[in-house]
């Protein structure tokens, strides 16, 4: 579709507004790209520093492959430490004084919630959050925010569905993290369970980034006498919780949210032995599972990362994640005839079946105007003391 009937398109739906203006050519020029991000390079989010560089790394390749449309693209990446505070200082800065063409994988759902408004304020295309928050898919509303991943909330569901379906006579036990996103997958969960939420859920704790362990919150879902856990952390705070409920031989259920799924960053930590028989929802190819050896889209992400990335830790799913990512970025740019601020939007608005080499089989990005959601599906999978072990079918929203 050329980018005129795209435009058109997104014009139908109130995408966006004023685009028969000068089209904005902010952070664009005839050699280059200007691309802003926030990362928490330090902080209790640390963990995803991979995510930055990762990203950061495939656009240096990019560069020296020629760039994009025959643009070298400025990747500008900033820490915030996971604190909104910082998030807003850190955003500002890149489009008051870099003036880049967008944002880029910004993470967290505290720090995107706390410049949401600003950025659509100012226009600026904030593109694949680094997030699974529902808020980010609301074009009539925050028409220059689109998420990446499944949310949260339908994440949520899916487990509720699978213990309804699997745990005879369930006892839930829930901890979650107080803000925006640790309440979306609650939420969703609690939708899941319908009108048993209540009589099923016998424990809902909270905790906070700011807290030193959730060592106690673990001791006394044990006590609730709860068969099932539902745990929605990050993964600093989910190895600790994993490790706790094996040091005091609590063995329910365990869901643990996709964001913390990742073997080398959580499981590791929390101890190989501990986490079998753990239950996540994937939709990025574990790294660590041997199916994927003669994958060409796995041989592809460990070309890069051998080349442009060696040393790292090929068991951890944050690099095939960042690499998935950037390589959408990438086809995004590459692809689009309109290289302005509302043309990129348009494009981003505007991708149908685009496939990316470390994303599940059975998955590929679409969008919409009306649609700012790029991936809906996801599969449940096992972790058997090694790597995790998928089973079901690939479970898309709707289904």
């Amino acid at each position: 579709m050329r980018i005129r009937k795209m435009l058109a398109a997104a014009a139908a739906a109130a995408l966006l507004a004023g685009t028969a203006q000068a089209a904005d050519m902010t952070g664009i020029t005839d050699t280059t790209i200007k691309i802003g991000n926030t990362n928490p390079y330090s902080g209790p989010a640390s963990v995803y520093s991979t995510i930055g560089k990762t990203i950061a790394a495939y656009f240096e390749m990019v560069n020296a492959e020629g760039g994009v449309q025959g643009r070298q693209i400025d990747f500008i990446s900033l820490d915030d430490g996971y604190s909104p505070p910082r998030t807003v200082e850190q955003v500002r800065k890149l489009v008051e004084q870099e003036q880049v063409a967008l944002l880029f994988q910004t993470l967290g759902t505290p720090t995107n919630s706390a410049i949401h408004r600003y950025v659509n304020a100012k226009k600026v295309p904030h593109l694949f959050l680094a997030t699974g928050a529902s808020k980010w898919g609301q074009p009539d509303k925050f028409p220059w925010t689109m998420g990446f991943q499944p949310t949260y909330d339908v994440e949520g569901e899916i487990y509720a569905k699978y213990v309804l379906e699997n745990v005879e006579d369930p006892k839930i036990a829930v901890l979650f993290q107080n803000d925006d996103y640790g309440k979306d997958y609650r939420d969703g969960f609690l939708h899941g369970l319908g009108d048993k939420a209540d009589e099923l859920v016998v424990s809902m704790l909270p905790y906070e980034v700011t807290d030193p362990t959730v060592d106690s919150q673990i001791v006394a879902m044990k006590d609730s006498g709860a068969n099932v856990f539902f745990n929605i952390t990050i993964p600093k705070f989910a190895a600790q919780a994993i490790r706790k409920s094996c040091e005091i031989e609590w063995k329910p259920v365990h869901l643990l949210n996709n964001v913390s799924s990742s073997v080398g960053a959580t499981l590791t930590p929390a101890g190989l032995e501990c986490s079998k028989g753990l239950i996540t929802a994937l939709y990025v190819k574990d790294p660590v599972d041997p199916q994927w050896k003669d994958d060409p889209g796995y041989k592809e992400w460990v070309g890069f990362m051998e080349k442009h990335m060696p040393g790292s830790d090929m068991t951890d799913a944050n690099y095939a994640y960042a690499y998935n990512v950037s390589k959408l970025m990438h086809h995004l740019l590459d692809t689009c005839e309109e290289l302005s601020r509302e043309g990129i939007m348009a494009c981003a608005a505007n991708m149908k079946g685009v496939e990316l080499p470390m994303i599940m089989p059975g998955i590929t990005i679409n969008t919409a105007p009306d649609d700012f959601y790029p991936i809906q599906s996801e599969q449940l999978a096992r972790f058997d003391g090694e790597r995790w072990v998928t089973f079901g079918d690939v479970i898309h929203v709707g289904d």
